[in-house]
């Protein structure tokens, strides 16, 4: 038994919602409710090809990783079959669902620098139905280095999805905090972009670089890419300054702000300690409603 595993209680205990947290959410912020742009999808009688969204911000510490883990495990419960792929040196979308890095014999890296890789040496189950993962560890930072040389090295990411896009219906790449090498793989092979953006003042001063990247490979690399959409994430009701972040994100994106609000929640850190989606671990909370609004905002997209 995992001694940092919540007991089954106490998971039991943390199905509802913490009213400390999210009790004091207004509408429109943070809370779900029914959207004309979030309809309840139909279920799919065929899965793939997937589309490919790459979850992209070059700041760390605005809910990234988070929101891949949680959007891949809500379009799950809406039947889609999703495959997240950790594009992190640091492993964290792998910790976060129960995986320890370092105890893993091949890695995305494999895929990208080993020819003769096969899927089932990498991919790994997450526990949750319709939801595979590709994980990372430190030896992704090498790949970065050893791409400089390689031709094409934009694509190399892209190389090695493409035996994987006929089984599943979204690939969620989790890009890490920059804008290396690593992250411009992921744009390069991606068909849509998803920014979480939390509601901080210098998240938002931040966004511009990442724009400016996002229009550089869309004008060089891949002219397909577009922009899923930008998401709020670390929503505090208590306070005017996250309401006026927010206020300013809808002014410079309009339509491209998704309906679903990430409030914050002492849920999340407990999730990770879980090794589970908050929609597993706290499945009736606000958060996991949260995402599984946006994984309707997605699949209406």
């Amino acid at each position: 038994m995992n001694p940092t595993r919540p007991e089954p209680q106490d998971r039991l205990d943390h199905s509802v919602d913490d009213s400390a947290d999210e009790s004091s959410a207004t509408p429109g912020r943070g809370i779900p409710s029914t959207s004309s742009r979030a309809p309840e999808p139909e279920p799919l009688t065929v899965h793939g090809p997937a589309r490919v969204i790459a979850v992209a911000n070059q700041k760390g510490g605005v809910g990234k990783t988070t929101s891949t883990i949680n959007l891949g495990a809500a379009l799950a419960e809406y039947g889609r079959k999703v495959l997240l792929v950790d594009f992190d040196p640091q492993g964290a979308l792998s910790v976060g669902l129960g995986v320890q890095p370092h105890q893993l014999e091949a890695t995305v890296y494999n895929l990208l620098m080993e020819r003769d890789v096969e899927v089932d040496e990498v991919l790994q189950d997450t526990g949750v139905e319709n939801m595979d993962l590709l994980p990372s560890n430190i030896d992704l930072s090498a790949a970065e280095v050893q791409l400089v040389t390689e031709v094409g090295r934009e694509q190399a990411l892209g190389r090695s999805l493409k035996r994987f896009l006929p089984d599943y219906d979204v690939v969620l790449i989790d890009c890490q905090p920059s804008l290396g090498l690593l992250t411009i793989n992921a744009l390069s092979c991606a068909d849509e972009v998803l920014i979480p953006l939390a509601c901080e003042f210098f998240s938002l001063r931040g966004v511009a670089l990442l724009m400016d990247t996002i229009d550089k490979v869309t004008d060089r690399l891949n002219p397909d890419l577009r922009l899923l959409g930008v998401l709020a994430t670390m929503f505090d009701t208590r306070t005017l300054h996250t309401k006026e972040v927010h206020d300013r994100v809808v002014e410079a994106f309009g339509d491209k702000v998704f309906d679903a609000v990430i409030n914050r929640t002492i849920k999340f850190p407990e999730t990770t300690v879980a090794g589970e989606p908050i929609t597993v671990w706290a499945p009736n909370s606000h958060a996991a409603a949260s995402y599984r609004m946006l994984a309707r905002e997605v699949i209406a997209r």
